[in-house]
């Protein structure tokens, strides 16, 4: 255990006059000095393993009568540095020895220390070493300057200034020596006085960085530490040397380019003529020469980087150099292999990512595709940084797709093995996750067993947020679920739910339970657990992902009416119907739940006894207006009229059919399909509602099409053969709907006096209407082989039913 104290208690007091009578007095006067410590407060250290004591100290000297005389008070703090502390660390001893050793900590504050230190022991450590190891732009060192054999003094700056205006050796010898002066920051405030000496260097910079690498790196060095502070970010500006490292960047970017032309040219010529030895010298003289030329160019870059990250902590600064091209000249400098210069561009990139214009470029830039193969590289902060950039990145949908097509899933997977950097990689893999388009690739990479592994080794812990999430997020694709069901997967995720009536893990189980085959037919072991949870003492977030799990599980070999009987779940159903009685989430997956349980013609002959159908048309009456709820409610109608006993009571004992029938042609595609299939069941086994039925849909067939006759008759008004010798349209001006000469009875489809001909029922029964018919979709018969299992249209493995196809909402 270490102690440093970061804020002393010393005071400064004026030194006593000499040479007089008084000085035995006088000094007896400065001894009567008396300083004490107030308000002591306790905290944990952000990232280290220390406790941060904050304290006053108040200093006051007496007079000669004891009066103060002069009062000061001082804001402290001690840190205490836990370097011992440990997962094995008796922590009640070492909070007793710290307040015995720090005496700022008084005896009575021994159980705080002991809390703090059970929180610094417990405290999670990889976000602390990701945050400590975060590269801030004031960290870089990135060169190292000219050795000098003589050292540099800040007196002799007039003379270093003098040799600004020698020849090129010279002017990097002065800048040298200046450079080494800027390096002690004690020293920036005085050279800031000196304007002469800082337009001497901005000159020179501007006028000969193309002459040498040296002196130009030499000097926006110089400038690089003053803009390491905020309050020298003006002077910096105001000699322009941002858009002049803007320039030089550019610059060296071209020399880059055409040096690698060179060199290819080169290479070329030596391969094609490998027998002569001079061509194989000259390219290895050029690539020795290439390399040398190329270390100092990255130690420009690199500083001038630096330099401009540091003036972007401005936005419009920062708004400047985008519309400069920074974020292409960066992504170019990504192909680079100098470690140092990689930190640096991908931690500028990574400040740029946060605007969308900047990721813009990036998409444009291809940039994913070059960061993609720093994952994984050794250089643990440049894997780290690398690692968030992309995590900015992916917010976005197309850089989402680049990084998948660049293959960074599975190399993302492989670094969940490593804890430094699995928070950050899981999050990346989350984002990817989202895309159903990107789920399916998770199958084929060691991600999921790494995932399980983790929920599993968490115990009876709370799980961290970005791990369920991602569970939950891949359990929604078959190919994954099926992986994640290996073994007691399923199990021990059902194990963990209901013991500890986790939401999250119960919703993940809920996106499993969706796959129709093998992995469905695993949760037949799990019925009764989940039927078990659905009571009124369960939290309802919890109930309605158990329900939900319930209402996925469409298997034949599935008794719904013994589970209702066993765990008497049809009074809770019945009762959560009425509106209102719960949140409208759980009120839905009890509709859809019903609806599941009605395939069973015994069950929805028990739903049909206890009065559900009128609770059903109530909820329905309450809820028209939720699309949701209207075609969940319809679709359980339609599962009833397939059983006498449940038709019976929805046709001769409510107004469901009316309801029905005002349905029929709603907005909403979905709620019209499941509204006609239920309304053709009903009117092949109920005459008089098949009449109603059938008289509507040709009411609004016809209605449709005499609306468009009659608007094109107005909009050709004035043509004297529409209209009679008074002027008045032979339509005239009664209701269309009572002018039954109008209907198709010419073919025999209707009579004069609008009646259906019985032709014509025969015709639409043996489906020989053709494309005029008003259901020429209608298949041969009403009742199918098989039922539908969702108000949405079809699962994959089901037949369809008036050949209507599956349409997502």
């Amino acid at each position: 255990m270490e102690g440093n104290l970061v804020c002393t208690q010393a005071f400064v007091l004026p030194l006593p006059p000499t040479g007089t009578m008084e000085d035995d007095n006088t000094a007896e006067f400065y001894k009567q000095k008396r300083s004490r410590v107030k308000s002591c407060s306790l905290d944990v250290h952000p990232t280290e393993k220390a406790l941060v004591v904050q304290y006053e100290v108040e200093a006051t000297i007496l007079g000669e009568l004891g009066d103060p005389v002069v009062g000061e008070r001082k804001e402290c703090q001690k840190m205490i540095r836990l370097k011992s502390l440990n997962a094995h660390t008796d922590t009640s001893s070492l909070a007793r020895k710290v307040v015995e050793e720090c005496r700022l900590i008084h005896p009575s504050k021994l159980r705080e220390v002991e809390q703090l230190l059970f929180y610094l022991q417990n405290r999670k450590h990889s976000n602390d070493n990701q945050e400590k190891k975060r590269i801030s732009p004031r960290d870089f060192t990135p060169y190292a300057g000219v050795e000098l054999d003589e050292e540099a003094s800040i007196n002799s700056i007039d003379e270093y200034v003098e040799l600004l205006y020698e020849d090129v050796q010279e002017k990097i010898r002065g800048a040298t020596l200046i450079f080494h002066l800027a390096r002690n920051p004690d020293n920036l405030e005085e050279l800031i006085q000196n304007e002469m000496a800082l337009g001497a260097l901005a000159r020179v910079l501007r006028e000969d960085w193309k002459q040498s690498v040296d002196l130009a790196t030499t000097i926006t060095h110089v400038f690089f530490c003053f803009s390491s502070f905020s309050q020298f970010h003006g002077l910096v500006t105001h000699f322009k040397i941002g858009a002049l490292c803007m320039n030089i960047i550019e610059h060296e970017l071209k020399r880059y380019d055409l040096w690698q032309e060179e060199l290819q040219k080169k290479k070329k010529a030596y391969e094609e003529f490998s027998e002569n030895q001079n061509l194989k010298k000259e390219h290895e003289k050029s690539f020795r020469k290439y390399q040398s030329l190329l270390t100092k160019q990255e130690q420009l870059l690199k500083v001038a980087l630096c330099l401009l990250l540091n003036l972007a902590e401005d936005t419009h600064t920062e708004l400047k150099m985008r519309n400069k091209n920074i974020v292409h000249m960066l992504v170019k400098i990504l192909d680079r292999e100098d470690e140092e210069l990689l930190l640096v561009v991908v931690s500028f990139l990574k400040k740029l990512s946060i605007f969308m214009e900047n990721k813009n470029d990036m998409a444009e830039t291809f940039a994913a595709e070059k960061l993609a193969r720093l994952v994984p590289c050794e250089h643990e902060d440049l894997l780290s940084t690398t690692l968030r950039l992309l995590l900015n990145l992916s917010f976005d949908t197309l850089l989402r797709s680049q990084m998948v097509q660049t293959g960074l899933v599975p190399k993302l997977s492989s670094l969940l093995a490593d804890e430094g950097q699995r928070q950050l990689s899981m999050c990346i893999l989350y984002h990817i996750s989202v895309d159903d388009r990107f789920k399916s690739m998770f199958a084929d990479t060691d991600c999921i067993p790494q995932l399980m592994k983790m929920v599993f080794d968490s115990g009876e812990e709370k799980m961290d947020v970005e791990l369920i999430s991602l569970c939950i997020n891949l359990a929604a694709n078959k190919s994954n679920a099926q992986v994640i069901c290996q073994g007691n997967g399923l199990k021990m995720l059902m194990k963990r739910a209901v013991k500890l009536k986790d939401v999250l893990v119960m919703k993940m189980i809920r996106n499993l339970s969706q796959h129709n085959g093998p992995t469905k037919s695993l949760f037949l072991n799990h019925v009764g657990d989940l039927a078990a949870q659905i009571s009124e003492e369960e939290a309802e977030e919890f109930v309605i992902e158990c329900l939900g799990t319930l209402a996925n599980l469409t298997i034949t070999d599935l008794d719904w009416a013994l589970v209702l009987k066993e765990y008497n779940l049809v009074p809770y159903l019945k009762d959560r119907l009425k509106p209102g009685s719960a949140e409208d989430d759980l009120i839905l997956e009890v509709v859809i739940m019903i609806g599941t349980v009605s395939m069973d013609d015994s069950c929805a002959a028990m739903l049909a006894k206890s009065g559900i159908i009128p609770a059903l048309i109530e909820l329905l009456n309450a809820q028209q207006k939720d699309d949701e709820f209207v075609c969940q409610i319809i679709y359980v109608f339609y599962q009833m009229v397939f059983n006498k006993t449940t038709r019976d009571v929805i046709v001769k004992d409510t107004q469901a059919p009316a309801y029905l029938i005002d349905l029929m042609h709603d907005n909403n595609a979905e709620i019209r399909k499941v509204c006609e299939n239920t309304l053709d069941i009903i009117a092949e086994y109920d005459e008089e509602w098949g009449k109603k039925i059938q008289t509507e849909k040709f009411r609004w067939y016809n209605g449709q099409w005499l609306e468009m006759v009659e608007n094109r008759l107005m909009d050709e008004a004035g043509e004297p053969f529409l209209y009679g010798e008074d002027a008045e349209s032979f339509i005239g001006n009664t209701d269309m709907m009572e002018r039954p000469d109008l209907f198709y009875s010419a073919d025999g489809i209707i009579s004069a006096d609008g009646a259906i001909s019985p032709e014509f029922f025969t015709d639409f029964q043996n489906g020989e209407l053709g494309p005029t018919g008003y259901m020429s979709s209608v298949s041969e018969h009403f009742v199918p082989a098989d039922r539908p299992v969702s108000a949405y249209g079809f699962r994959p493995d089901e037949q369809f039913f008036y050949n209507y196809s599956t349409a997502s909402r």
